[in-house]
């Protein structure tokens, strides 16, 4: 059946939650560069539901490290930040730690690769 178009259907489950934390401490090759980061140093990433909740995650993180936010997307609940390794880590742990402790999230283990 040509001519027929296809549908996409996005759900989300109902719920507060940080499905991943994840730091990548010595990111390898290009990465940063096909990422579209400006600037190098550790990768910390987190996946947020509701997805506007990645906009406080990014405020906590900042406020926990010297880091920069390579980006945040409050419509996907994406949220990836660059920096020295103990900053990312420091600004992922604060930002998990903002969730669930002052808005009742539930959250993954924070993970390292």
């Amino acid at each position: 059946m040509s001519g027929e178009k296809q549908r996409v259907i996005q759900e989300y489950v109902p719920g507060k939650q940080v499905t991943m934390a994840h730091i990548i401490p010595n990111p390898q090759g290009d990465l940063h560069e096909r990422l579209g980061l400006e600037s190098g140093g550790a990768i910390g990433i987190m996946t947020i539901t509701p997805s506007e909740a990645a906009i406080i995650a990014a405020d906590a993180a900042t406020k926990a490290g010297n880091i920069e936010i390579g980006f945040v997307d409050r419509f996907t609940g994406s949220l990836v930040i660059t920096g020295e390794v103990a900053d990312v880590e420091a600004a992922i742990r604060a930002a998990v730690r903002i969730l669930v402790g002052v808005l009742g999230f539930t959250a993954s283990e924070v993970t390292r690769s």
